[in-house]
């Protein structure tokens, strides 16, 4: 029998995946952590020095040009993430890495309003793509790889694999996915968490005590705020569109976060919001407890979209779960449902219509918040989902994603 046999073939590509696997994952995990770590450090010397917000116009400006000058080509983010796995030309370049570790860092430690997972989506995107040319890997396999990535981040960041793996999946539109690549998301994720932890990291706990009977008002009242809660997922999404083409006016791109940066720093202290800078992790744990002030998310809302719009880096998911969780919880003024339960079903469902990522919201609420919890949030996300409209943090380069498997299938068809 020759060696070529492809039943013999398939014991090597499973060593080949799982050798893969475990070295990207490991890798991602540990750089994770390390971020982790490293924005534990900026958060708390920011709070012990707070002088240094009035430097985040200069710290944007510095950005700004590391970006213009020496990383143009890592500057799209998430989505160049995204359209590298659907354009085969597209790259990942491995220097994405360290500088959105380090625009993230500068950012947090001059008082942007900013989050992580797009950091570590990104890391973990930046990490994984150069493996396809060290091992060979075809297009479809390259694919995979980049999932892997983009899984183990998530999932390392938040402590939560499975969301981690799903996530990776739906944001490259599951239509375009191989089941060839699911258990290795799956796997990556597992991976990337455990490697995490193990480097100390703690992830937040959020508790909800009181959960209702499941009932008829109660699934409406749900339905109700899940409304709201993708209403104020589409604000977010317009106002970050809005500030974009706004600062788009301005021809030399590191001006743009300086002038962001003055304006931000401006509001941080003239409206004394310091509580909404950064990751804003204590608020999001009182809003569990205490109601939250009746503008609280909006003040997030804005300073976070004008903060990543005009060029300082960072996630968005930990701004959304603040923005979600406070307007959760001042609901609690007028929809007869538990304080923690609101700031719950918010944290997770305007994540759910921000990003479109039904799925993995709701999957995530459960590894959060575990499974009773989790039917007042599939039904909120479900309901943000779509009250959110078209608009999602995601939804353009998705769509070309689409559009290019659309040309990639009518000209397939034109050859037979």
């Amino acid at each position: 029998m020759s060696d070529s046999h492809p039943i013999l073939k398939i014991p090597l590509q499973i060593t080949k995946w799982l050798f893969i696997c475990i070295l990207i994952s490991s890798i991602i995990g540990s750089v994770t952590a390390f971020f982790l770590h490293s924005l534990d450090w900026v958060t708390l010397f920011r709070e012990e020095h707070v002088w240094i917000i009035y430097l985040l116009p200069i710290i944007g400006f510095f950005i700004g040009c590391i970006y213009h000058y020496y990383g143009d080509e890592a500057n799209k983010g998430n989505n160049q993430i995204i359209d590298a796995h659907h354009y085969p030309g597209m790259n990942v370049p491995l220097k994405m890495a360290p500088l959105v570790y380090m625009g993230t860092i500068l950012t947090h430690l001059g008082g942007g309003s900013a989050g992580r997972e797009g950091t570590a989506v990104q890391m973990g995107g930046a990490i994984a793509a150069p493996f396809a040319k060290w091992f060979g890997l075809q297009q479809e396999e390259r694919k995979t790889s980049i999932i892997m990535g983009v899984s183990a981040g998530f999932a390392a960041v938040f402590g939560t694999p499975i969301a981690g793996a799903i996530f990776a999946l739906e944001i490259m539109s599951f239509k375009y996915i191989r089941w060839q690549s699911i258990i290795p998301s799956i796997f990556a994720a597992y991976i990337a968490h455990l490697v995490c932890l193990k480097w100390n990291v703690q992830h937040s706990i959020y508790i909800v005590n009181i959960i209702p009977d499941f009932n008829f008002k109660n699934i409406i009242w749900s339905l109700v705020a899940g409304f709201i809660f993708g209403f104020t997922a589409l604000l977010y999404s317009l106002s970050n569109q809005f500030f974009e083409n706004l600062f788009a006016k301005i021809n030399y791109k590191p001006l743009i976060p300086f002038i962001g940066g003055i304006i931000v720093a401006a509001m941080v202290v003239l409206l004394d919001a310091k509580k909404f800078i950064g990751l804003g992790i204590p608020e999001i744990l009182n809003a569990f407890n205490t109601p939250a002030g009746h503008y609280d998310f909006i003040m997030k809302l804005l300073l976070t979209s004008l903060t990543l719009s005009v060029g300082f880096k960072g996630g968005e998911v930990t701004p959304l779960f603040f923005i979600g969780a406070t307007l959760g919880s001042t609901m609690y003024f007028f929809i007869p449902l538990p304080l923690a339960l609101l700031a719950a079903m918010g944290l997770v469902a305007v994540f759910a219509g921000a990003t479109h990522c039904i799925i993995a919201s709701i999957v995530l609420g459960i590894e959060l918040f575990g499974a009773k919890v989790g039917i007042y949030i599939g039904i909120a996300a479900i309901a943000a989902y779509f009250s959110s409209g078209t608009n999602s943090i995601y939804t353009a380069k998705i769509k070309s994603g689409a559009k290019f498997a659309l040309y990639n299938y009518l000209k397939n068809i034109s050859k037979l």
